[in-house]
This record gives structure tokens, C-alpha cells and sequence, in this order.
């Protein structure tokens, strides 16, 4: 069961960002700030089989007619919109080789945002990688209104290992480039353009222990936007390696991080900050010039982290894994600003960066009239409720005093005690003298002599009536001479 706590979260803002389970399932959730940066799932497209599995997931989030590619499980690709989930293009699995999509499945799918656009048409390319290193490139034309689409019957396919298994795949900001790593393939750059590999990394040499470490990488991204000759790559190893294409084949710079494999890697807008996780659940920043650890997110997640995303106007990162939940993170303070709990394991997430409160705020228009007459009927009536309250209150403590504080009578008990004075006079001090005397021949000496000082201090003012009392004990008639007084 997955690890479910009471979070204190101080919300996060207007988002929208789109996760992918095991399931096949795709979940929007937004946060806005008229629910105070609470995020919440809106939408839920699709239905729950586990051959639809999404491996990959890639967004072209432009601000007309955004696209979104997902890569299922049996192979087939769909573009789907972002805006309300509707299939535009479903593409069947093109498996060259001959083994079974099951065991050559997609691990890497790349949506090109180059896209040279129609009056009536568009024309999106995408890049797919399978596990035995079959990379394809091919084009679709999608119409703008939904109907049948034609692809490119002629994709471009190559080979970018000739053994192992490819694990990673990642296309620069320019889309010129991809990197790709795996179970015994090392980190390679093909230049996308002539299909021609232009660089291979050469395997780091033996430890002091003489112990060779095999080659295994889990994730890899480019640094800049700018320059694609510097990359990072996580290895299944927990080391996390810098590599600079301009300067040698082996790594610039290697650390290790925690004792699990890393798991995800992402880098930051700045060029100089990349965050990683790994399969325990640790996420951390760290400056990659130096390889000083920034510090780990606040908050540990239960479960491997499968992926982070970076949004690109926002000072937030998304991480998301096997622990069902979605997580809003602070890059500045490293703290959880929100989860939310999915109730599948989560394999990618994505951010909308388009979306706009504004619009949310628009369609609920009508409101605010209702709700500002809700509003303005209290002010009205809290001038006139408000002095009740504050007078019970008053009494309250009033009361309150006069009961606890009987040795310090207020101006309001002595205008009440008096009066119980005049009502003890005559027969009634008699009756209370009785009482006295039976009360003493009943109860022992020691305690003849403590229920006097209890009947002092919870009645002071009786004490003058005690006094006089004191005289008449002598003789019993001056009861007379009071009743005639």
C-alpha cells in the first residue's frame, strides 16, 4: 500500500499538467487560484487496460492547436489533443525486426515542434526508439478537423546499437540532435539530420579495487538549449555523469548519489541545475559546474520517481512514479507544494504551459454577482449583531468572576449582597444558628474548626452577621430586639 499522510501543503500556482499510468490512462490535473493552488483532476481520458501501458509521452504545447504523442505498450503511437483528449491520429506499430513488440518495445518518443504549417493541414514528425536500438523517424500530415490522416509510408530507420538494450532517448532543444544509453550501450549522439552517429562515449576505466563497472544508463538529457556538446547521464549504478562531447570520450565529471539507481534526470531552464531521482524516492538539485549537491526536496517520496518535469515560465518542477502520486515542487525552497494521489503507478508527466486562469475564471462569470450579495448581506448585519455578542460575552466573564473571585467582590455583588443581608434577618439567623450547632455535635473537632474558614471564605460578607450573632449567643433575646429594629 502505498504511504498516504495528512499533508499541510501551501498550494501552488495556476498549473495544468497532464500524467500517463501503467493503466493506459491519461489524468489533467489543474490548480487555480480561486481554490487556492489546491490541484485537482479534472479529466481522465481513456479506459484502464494494462496492454495500453504508456511507455513515452511527448507535448507540443504550442498555443494553436497543440498536439500531444503518447507511446503505448503493444507499439501503436496516438496524437491526441491536449485540450480535451480527442484521437486526431492513431499510428500502428512499425516493427522492422522480428522480434515481438512485447520484448522491443518503445522506450523513447520525441514530438517535433519544427512543424511547417497548412491552411488546412499540419505536418508533425516524430521520433521513436525501441528497445533493440531501432530508431524511426516519419512523418504525419494531421488534418484539422477530425477524420482519417496520411502518413509517410517511408520512415526513415536505422540501428544506433549493434548489441544491449536501449534504455534512454533525448532530442536537444534545437532537434537537431538525440542521445541514446542502455544496458551495454554506451552513450551515443547521432545527428538527426543525416542519420550518422558523430560521437560515442568510451567506457570509464577500473576502479582501485580493480572492479570494472558495467555499462547501464537509465536517463540522460542535454544541459543547454543553446549547445548540445554537454549532456548528463544517470547510470543504474547511482552515479550521475557529465559528459563533454568538444573535450573527451570518458566523463568530465562522475559523483555518486544515494546508494539506488537514478532513475530520472531533467534539466533546469538556467543551463547550470539539473534534478535528479532515483528508485528510492530521493529527489535533490544539483549544480552541475561544480557537482555540489543544492539539496534534496523536502517531503521523501514512498516510491521510485519515473519522471520529472520542468515547467518552463514557472519556478516549479513535477515528479511523479510508483507511489501513485503527483508532486508540486518549489525549486527555490525545496519544499512540496502539493500532492495529489492518482491511484495508479505513474510513468510520465508533462506540463501544459499554456494554460491560462483567466479562461477558468471567465466560464464561471456569473458567480461573483451572487457571491458578492452573499458578501454584502453580512457586513449590513454585522454592525447590527456584532454588540449582542460582545455584551454576552461580558456577562459571561462577569459571572465567571463573581464566582471565582468571591474575595474581591465588584461593584454589581454589593449591590446584590446587601440584599441577601436584609432576607437573613429575624427567623431566618435563627434556623441558621440551628443548623450550626447540629452541624458541630455531628462532625468531629477537626473539622468544627475547617468548616468555619470554608463558610468564611465562600461568604465573607456574612462575617457581620456572625457578629452580632456572637452578643446574642450570651442570651436569646435580643432575636427580639432585631425583629423590632
Amino acid at each position: 500500500m502505498p504511504r498516504t499522510t495528512t499533508l499541510e501543503s501551501p498550494g501552488c500556482p495556476p498549473l495544468r499538467a497532464i500524467t500517463f499510468d501503467v493503466l493506459g490512462l491519461i489524468k489533467v490535473t489543474e490548480a487555480r487560484s480561486k481554490q487556492g493552488g489546491v490541484p485537482k483532476v479534472v479529466e481522465r481520458w481513456g479506459e484502464p487496460d494494462a496492454s495500453r501501458c504508456v511507455v513515452s509521452a511527448s507535448i507540443n504545447d504550442r498555443n494553436v492547436d497543440p498536439l500531444l504523442a503518447v507511446a503505448r505498450k503493444s507499439g501503436v503511437i496516438e496524437l491526441l489533443s491536449p485540450v480535451n483528449g480527442d484521437i486526431r491520429v492513431s499510428l500502428p506499430n512499425v516493427n522492422q525486426t522480428d522480434v515481438p513488440s512485447q520484448e522491443d518495445g518503445i522506450v523513447g518518443l520525441h514530438l517535433f515542434k519544427k512543424q511547417s504549417s497548412d491552411s488546412s493541414s499540419r505536418l508533425c514528425t516524430l521520433l521513436t526508439c525501441t528497445t533493440k536500438g531501432v530508431a524511426t523517424l516519419r512523418s504525419v500530415t494531421v488534418p484539422k478537423s477530425l477524420g482519417d490522416s496520411t502518413f509517410d509510408d517511408t520512415p526513415t530507420t536505422w540501428k544506433v546499437c549493434a548489441a544491449g538494450n536501449v534504455l534512454c532517448c533525448k532530442v536537444d532543444e534545437n532537434e537537431n540532435y538525440a542521445v541514446f544509453g542502455g544496458k551495454g550501450v554506451e552513450v551515443n549522439i547521432w545527428d538527426l539530420a543525416t542519420h550518422t552517429k558523430i560521437w560515442t562515449a568510451k567506457s570509464p576505466p577500473k576502479n582501485s579495487l580493480g572492479i570494472f563497472t558495467p555499462t547501464w544508463f537509465s536517463s540522460a538529457t542535454f544541459l543547454n538549449k543553446d549547445d548540445h556538446r554537454k549532456f548528463v547521464a544517470g547510470t543504474n549504478s547511482h552515479q550521475v555523469r557529465l559528459y563533454d562531447i568538444s573535450a573527451q570520450r570518458r566523463p568530465v565529471m562522475s559523483f555518486d548519489f544515494r546508494e539506488t539507481p537514478i532513475k530520472a534526470v531533467t534539466e533546469d531552464t538556467d543551463g547550470n541545475t539539473i534534478y535528479i531521482g532515483n528508485a528510492s524516492g530521493d529527489l535533490a538539485s544539483v549544480d552541475i559546474r561544480t557537482g555540489k549537491l543544492l539539496g534534496c526536496f523536502l517531503g521523501k517520496c514512498s516510491g521510485s520517481i519515473r519522471s520529472i518535469a520542468r515547467h518552463p515560465n514557472l519556478p516549479v518542477i513535477a515528479s511523479c512514479g510508483l507511489d501513485s502520486y503527483l508532486r508540486i515542487w518549489d525549486i527555490k525552497s525545496r519544499q512540496l507544494l502539493s500532492a495529489v494521489f492518482l491511484k495508479q503507478h505513474l510513468t510520465n508527466v508533462v506540463f501544459d504551459s499554456h494554460f491560462d486562469d483567466e479562461d477558468v475564471a471567465g466560464s464561471v462569470a456569473p458567480m461573483p454577482s451572487s457571491e458578492q450579495n452573499v458578501d454584502d448581506e453580512p457586513v449590513e448585519g454585522d454592525d447590527e449583531e456584532s454588540p449582542p455578542v460582545i455584551k454576552q460575552k461580558k456577562k459571561k466573564r462577569s459571572k465567571s468572576r463573581s464566582l471565582d473571585e468571591n474575595e474581591d467582590p465588584t461593584s454589581s455583588s454589593k449591590n446584590k449582597k446587601p440584599k441577601k443581608v436584609q432576607k437573613l434577618d429575624g427567623e431566618d439567623e435563627g434556623s441558621h444558628f440551628a443548623k450550626q450547632k447540629r452541624f458541630k455535635m455531628s462532625q468531629n473537632v477537626d473539622k468544627d474548626e475547617e468548616e468555619p474558614i470554608s463558610a468564611e471564605q465562600e461568604k465573607p460578607k456574612k462575617s457581620k452577621v456572625r457578629s452580632k450573632d456572637g452578643k446574642s449567643k450570651k442570651s436569646k433575646k435580643p432575636k427580639g430586639e432585631s425583629i423590632d429594629v
